[in-house]
């Protein structure tokens, strides 16, 4: 079993940025692909990063350029910063985690985090 916790989000003004944790715990990190999602009020859950355990990062087209996504395998912490942020990037934000494998759809990844809140304002 992986928990995971996010932390970091906030309310911001549009432009601004924001690090978004994700924490685990329970089993080692290191060959697991983590990633990033949100889901906007009355939106489908989409898919915004991940980063594989090998180090191969992949990004929405919609972040690609002010985002990014880390990893600290040491600390079990995977990060999304997030630059320039904009209205349309208001959602709860999720990371999410599957064993040895990779993908942008969310039913692929068996652990999921509570989410946390970011809101842009213009």
């Amino acid at each position: 079993q992986v928990q995971l916790v996010e932390s970091g989000g906030e309310s911001v003004q549009a432009g601004a940025s924001l690090k978004l944790s994700c924490k685990a715990s329970g089993r080692v990190f290191i060959n697991y692909t983590v990633g990033w999602f949100r889901q906007a009020p009355g939106k489908d859950r989409e898919f915004v990063s991940f980063e594989n355990w090998i180090g191969v990062r992949k990004y929405a087209d919609s972040v690609r350029g002010r985002f990014t996504v880390s990893r600290d395998n040491a600390e079990n912490t995977v990060f999304l910063q997030m630059n320039r942020l904009k209205p349309e990037d208001t959602a709860v934000y999720y990371c999410a985690a599957v064993l040895t494998a990779w993908s942008i759809e969310a039913g692929e990844y068996d652990y999921w985090g509570q989410g946390t809140q970011v809101t842009v304002s213009s």
